[in-house]
């Protein structure tokens, strides 16, 4: 088990090589969810994975200043020269341009009833909207540039009203749109549920979604090992000690065959998972037991516990989004009680080195939500 000492100041197997530019880092960015006004505190990554608190820009839109309990409120694109960030409170997306440390607001887009999730691939972007009159999908074309412009007729409700969403994800290859529901609708099967949604070449989905069995209680979110291949964190409507992990086959048409079900970490309220870019590796965080677990992925997607505590970051720390540095050396974290972000190395065997934790600019414990690194 790892611990952290405090110093102020999307994830899946791609088979193309990638080499990191190591010799001028990178940066880091996350969000603060406020009410009166969004911001996006930003860090400066060194090459040996450590953060430096830079400063913050306004996205000129507006948080709920209370937990999006979702996962992907930030993203960045994939060539990391653009972050979009979900403004659940003005129902907005803020698009910038990255260069390095320094973000340029270009555009503030409508995105529906209480953004709160977002995915990318190629040039389409996805905003899950949250809200309770209306949760659903809504599309959005990238351009070049990246500024967002509707994607016309996109909007798609998810299969139950009070699905209470947990995060909107594109399967690697860009067919599959899937979001994850958190609240149990008894007068539906099944009672826990994944909606899959399959996207077209015009990049609409199509128009009901493909209502696929959640193995555990309150699937909160996901993270793809590859197109077949996928996590699912199940939080067990945060019952003491008995969050899990689930993985699935996934079929060309989107229907979801357990391959291991709900794994247990003895921990409470696991909501958040990341896989490593090699595939090996799942950790997964968990508000209410302030930790990190470790899991093994086999070839066959098959998952096994490594430590359910592989680090502690204090009771009351609230650890929420997680994000691994491109190749996966680093890992970070959001520490939503304390207002901070937590590094760690990750080893080769899968275990977690502290590398401290950097504060200041963040609200503590109140609502900050989505990380993205590069």
């Amino acid at each position: 088990m790892a611990a952290l000492s405090s110093a102020h100041g999307s994830t899946a197997v791609d088979s193309a090589p990638y080499r990191e530019r190591a010799s001028n880092g990178g940066a880091a960015f996350a969000m603060t969810n406020v009410s009166t006004g969004n911001r996006i505190i930003t860090y400066r990554r060194g090459p040996m994975g450590a953060l430096t608190r830079v400063g913050s820009v306004p996205t000129r839109g507006t948080g709920i200043g209370t937990d999006l309990d979702t996962q992907g409120a930030l993203q960045l694109s994939s060539d990391h020269q653009f972050l979009y960030a979900a403004n659940a409170g003005s129902d907005n997306i803020s698009v910038f341009s990255v260069e390095g440390t320094h973000l340029t607001f270009m555009q503030k887009v409508y995105a529906g009833d209480l953004p709160n999730s977002l995915t990318l691939h190629g040039n389409l972007l996805y905003a899950l909207d949250g809200s309770v009159a209306g949760n659903g999908i809504l599309g959005f074309k990238v351009a070049p540039d990246g500024t967002l412009s509707p994607l016309r007729r996109s909007f798609r409700l998810l299969s139950s009203p009070i699905a209470v969403p947990g995060q909107i994800e594109f399967s690697p290859d860009g067919r599959l749109l899937l979001v994850t529901q958190k609240t149990t609708n008894v007068a539906l099967s099944p009672r826990n549920a994944i909606d899959v949604f399959r996207v077209r070449d015009n990049g609409r989905t199509n128009a009901v979604p493909r209502r696929a069995a959640s193995y555990g209680l309150r699937p909160f979110s996901l993270a793809f090992r590859n197109n077949h291949r996928l996590l699912v964190v199940e939080s067990f409507n945060a019952a003491p000690r008995r969050s899990a992990v689930s993985s699935y086959q996934v079929a060309e048409g989107g229907a979801l065959d357990v391959t291991t079900g709900s794994i247990r970490n003895r921990q409470t309220d696991s909501c958040w998972i990341v896989i490593t870019r090699d595939g090996r590796y799942a950790y997964t965080a968990n508000f209410g037991s302030g930790t990190i677990s470790s899991y093994r992925i086999k070839e066959g997607g098959e998952v096994r516990l490594i430590e359910g505590n592989a680090a502690f970051l204090g009771i009351d720390s609230q650890p929420v989004d997680l994000a691994l540095r491109p190749n996966s050396r680093h890992l970070y974290l959001l520490l939503r009680g304390t207002g901070g972000v937590a590094t760690f190395r990750v080893r080769d065997d899968g275990g977690l080195v502290p590398g401290g934790v950097v504060t200041g600019g963040l609200p503590v414990a109140d609502g900050a939500s989505g990380l993205a690194v590069y």
